[in-house]
């Protein structure tokens, strides 16, 4: 809790002794701006969606294979907020073939997962979402290195995990929010496509 004091007014007394005020902001989502990026990891790795395979990873991409962007030209969805400390909303969105994506944290077998749901971002969001990450700076002398914060459960970035060959896109859990692990580190280079405002 702040020390900041905010003035309130009182505008209505409702119905079972309901107060209302005005002037204040619900804790509420409202899509801001979209950004057109391609993710890469620590060894300049691209993030690419195989909902096929229903998988992310981190993978050498030519630049042919670039160029086609198939599940790799992400819409980073930026959301005004109330809480500017916990970090910037995002959500992420991305189209393979003709078809949407959006990035979601589900728990299965008491695990959370990442994936990707066919369908489109929510332009506002009333509270709480599965979809929502906080970008925070990696560290503060890496100004073009993010790291993301799952909404719902604090300590919980993406990151990326070998399994074989792959470098696959999980949520890793972070004994402390400014432990440096190389894993969480994502990158932003410019998608093909330009950046709009709503």
């Amino acid at each position: 809790m702040s020390g900041e004091e905010i003035l309130v007014c009182a505008v209505q007394l409702g119905e079972n002794f309901c107060l209302y005020f005005a002037g204040l902001e619900c804790d509420a989502f409202c899509k801001e701006k979209i950004l057109h990026r391609v993710l890469r990891n620590v060894n300049s790795q691209l993030l690419v969606v195989r909902p096929d395979l229903n998988m992310a990873a981190f993978e050498d991409v030519t630049d042919q294979e670039m160029k086609s962007g198939n599940g790799m030209h992400f819409n980073i969805h930026y959301y005004k907020t109330t809480t500017p400390s916990a970090g910037m909303p995002v959500a992420f969105s991305v189209q393979v073939e003709d078809k949407s994506y959006y990035m979601c944290c589900e728990k299965e077998c008491g695990k959370m997962i990442v994936r990707f749901r066919e369908g489109e971002v929510p332009k506002e969001i009333p509270g709480e979402s599965n979809v929502i990450f906080f970008k925070k700076m990696f560290t503060s002398c890496s100004s073009r290195a993010f790291k993301f914060e799952y909404s719902l459960e604090q300590g919980m970035f993406l990151a990326f995990e070998e399994e074989g060959s792959l470098r696959k896109l999980i949520l890793k859990k972070l004994s402390r929010e400014d432990e440096v692990d190389e894993t969480t580190k994502i990158s932003f280079n410019f998608s093909q496509k330009e950046s709009h405002n709503l």
